[in-house]
């Protein structure tokens, strides 16, 4: 037998030996060392002083906007939960409900660390665009990464440490489930605001009043600035923490399956294969620094580059010493290329150099309609690409496996491999509303020219950083979709469906159809948060005396007020909905039923999501195209800002829920598979 060969057995009958405690101990070490780099960050911001007053005192607006919205955000969910784990409890008893909670409460927990950190790192950009682009650079990527590394330490963490306590993977349903809950109202909540202020902002400020996007005299500015912190931000966080928890949940719950095939340590798989993303994320957010050269996109591309290479060999590693399988390890890879498939599609479709936006913005001369027109073209084709690679993954996964039962461990690991990249991609996320906040607080207070367009160009890479983040999270959760199907059936007990009946068909167009309600009622919600936003700004500054002047200051406390009062009306009955119909279409019609409304709920959503989040964001980045032309203020640049708010609650409110929406219907019926089962 060759040396190599000797090795490899050594080692994996090494692995093999290990005992679960000292698996356990490997996961709950990374996940802190992911949470101690996320502080010590932290701290190093909130270490640096301020220079510049008038950008302290803006920020000091936007700190004192952010808190009071999260304060009462937290409350309201804080105020449903129990009556929700009353109702897990019910049906799944004491530990379940327990877990939910605590998915719940970290889920608030991460986002409210990752916020406070952008919310710091917005002015410290500002001021050090003032020395350096470089230099703001650098400030807001490590000011993303405290949310990044937030988002994979802590659920690695307490899952981990949940599974040490309670050794089965079925209680874990409860914590994934508060997660998906959490950031589902996270997400709308945080969406309704965010754009209600910026559609007033722009609607007033930019087309009415002729005024710059970021001027102190518009009395939505801070609400709007607030709203990228909030929606941007902790709701994204929100997002990614439920999708990373829910692939270890549902990863762990399918692994418990395959023991006879692969042993009893294959239910260690998904914490060890998440262990590799961390560190790998985590070294490529590092070697961003390394790259002082490049230009901050060619630097991402850079730090994405590392991050998936060591993924890779991670990967392999894992997967031939824990399982010695080579199929998992090929599974995990194209799960690693799914998500950068979705990254290139998502940048040509909706990133400024692609084809796309220069003809979105070449149509804009013509009005607004052709601007539209040409937009819905394009985002009509753009989830064709992800949804092709994602269907080849997984039949290719589950093909190379051996096409059984236990093979579909190879598509938790085309799931999971999706994940690998996720601390990476929510630093490059959080990376773009601290630089657009730095460029509203460079603009508000007077910096020079050279300084507000070096950030509102490191505003645009953000932009299209955070269409990527999207772009990403709904290829994982549509992978994520082929698991929770098989872990559901799995759970009840079924292995085939009757198609051919009428009531199970009627039951897969009523999945289809619950995508485009809840888009309406996230987008509804925007509208009428924006109708009062509109009126609001009109009125100040119609009464106000001396606004446009710059002599008397608008009440920005008013628009932010409305937006918080309306954002967290609005979330409670989209997320009602999405627990209510399949626990009450599972417990009157079967498994079956809830089955096929799985299916359609699932399948329709993974198209309507990328088609909100790549069209509104192309629709944004024509009018940036167009403004960094240096021809604000025309035609075309009304044409193109009249779309960019159609755009808005398309690419940052209905998008990003229905992502959630399809975790959280999917974990709210395994939460009652148990009781349902034949």
């Amino acid at each position: 037998m060759p040396f190599d060969a000797i090795c490899w057995t050594s080692s994996i009958q090494c692995v093999k030996g290990l005992s679960s405690m000292v698996l356990l101990t490997v996961s709950i070490l990374t996940g802190l060392l992911s949470v101690t780099v996320a502080l010590w960050t932290f701290l190093g911001l909130k270490k640096i002083k301020g220079r510049t007053e008038r950008m302290a005192e803006i920020a000091g607006y936007i700190a004192i906007g952010v808190r009071a919205y999260l304060s009462r955000q937290l409350k309201t969910i804080l105020m449903i939960t129990p009556l929700i784990a009353l109702v897990v409890y019910a049906f799944n008893g004491l530990a379940v409900a327990v877990t939910f909670i605590l998915g719940v409460v970290t889920s608030l927990t991460t986002a409210f660390l990752g916020m406070g950190a952008a919310v710091r790192a917005n002015v410290r950009t500002a001021e050090d665009a003032t020395e350096s682009p470089l230099r703001a650079f650098h400030t807001s990527v490590y000011g993303g990464s405290v949310m990044g590394f937030s988002v994979i330490g802590f659920s690695l963490v307490v899952l981990s440490v949940l599974y040490y306590l309670l050794r089965n993977p079925e209680v874990l349903v409860g914590f994934g489930f508060g997660a998906s809950l959490a950031a589902f109202f996270a997400q709308i909540g945080g969406g309704i605001y965010t754009k209600s202020a910026d559609v007033g902002a722009d609607l007033v400020g930019k087309i009415e009043q002729r005024i710059p996007e970021d001027d102190p005299r518009n009395p939505a500015v801070i609400a709007d600035l607030v709203g990228d912190n909030v929606g941007d931000c902790a709701g994204r966080g929100s997002d990614l923490f439920q999708t990373f928890s829910d692939d270890i949940v549902t990863g762990m719950l399918f692994a418990a399956a395959t023991t006879e095939r692969y042993g009893p340590l294959v239910i260690f798989f998904p914490l060890l294969l998440q262990c590799v993303g961390v560190i790998s994320s985590i070294a490529g957010v590092l070697s961003i620094r390394a790259f002082r050269s490049a230009k901050p996109e060619s630097a991402f591309n850079a730090g994405m580059l590392v991050n998936t290479t060591l993924a890779t060999v991670g990967s392999f590693i894992v997967s031939k010493l824990l399982l010695n399988d080579l199929s998992i390890f090929l599974s995990a890879f194209l799960g690693i290329l799914v998500t950068l498939v979705a990254a290139f599609f998502t940048r040509y479709y909706a990133g400024s150099g692609g084809k796309p936006v220069q003809k979105i913005a070449e149509a804009s001369k013509r009005g607004v309609a052709l601007n539209i027109i040409t937009g819905l073209a394009y985002g009509l084709q753009s989830p064709l690409a992800s949804i092709v690679m994602i269907v080849v993954a997984v039949s290719v996964a589950y093909l190379v496996s051996g096409a059984v039962a236990s093979s579909l461990l190879a598509v938790v690991a085309v799931n999971i491999g999706t994940d690998l990249l996720i601390g990476f991609i929510m630093t490059a996320d959080a990376f773009g509303p601290i630089t657009d906040n730095a460029a509203g607080i460079a603009e508000m207070s007077g910096a020079s020219d050279a300084v507000v367009s070096s950030l509102s160009a490191l505003d645009s890479v953000g932009n299209t950083m955070k269409a990527t983040t999207k772009a990403y999270a709904m290829s994982s959760g549509t992978v994520t979709s082929f698991v929770l199907f098989a872990t559901f059936f799995s759970l009840v007990r079924i292995t085939t469906v009757e198609i051919s009946s009428p009531l199970n068909v009627a039951f897969l167009f009523l999945g289809i159809a619950l995508p485009y309600l809840i888009s309406s009622l996230t987008i509804g919600s925007t509208a009428k948060t924006a109708l009062q936003m509109v009126d609001e700004v009109r009125r100040q500054f119609n009464s106000i005396p001396g606004i446009m002047e710059g002599k008397a200051k608008p009440d920005y406390a008013a628009c932010v007020d409305i937006a918080t009062r309306n954002a967290l009306r609005e979330m409670i009955l989209p997320g009602v909905v999405s627990i209510a119909v399949p626990v009450a279409v599972g417990s009157l019609f079967g498994a079956q039923a809830l089955g096929m409304l799985l299916i359609g709920a699932v399948a329709s959503a993974a198209l309507l999501g990328p088609f909100f989040n790549n069209t509104g964001t192309a629709f944004d980045n024509a009018k940036k195209l167009i403004e960094n032309a240096g021809r604000k203020g025309t035609f075309e640049h009304q044409a193109a800002v009249a779309a960019d708010t159609i755009g808005d609650p398309m690419k940052d409110v209905a998008g990003p829920s229905l992502l959630i929406f399809m975790k959280l219907i999917g974990m709210a019926a395994l939460l009652i598979a148990g009781t349902i089962a034949l």
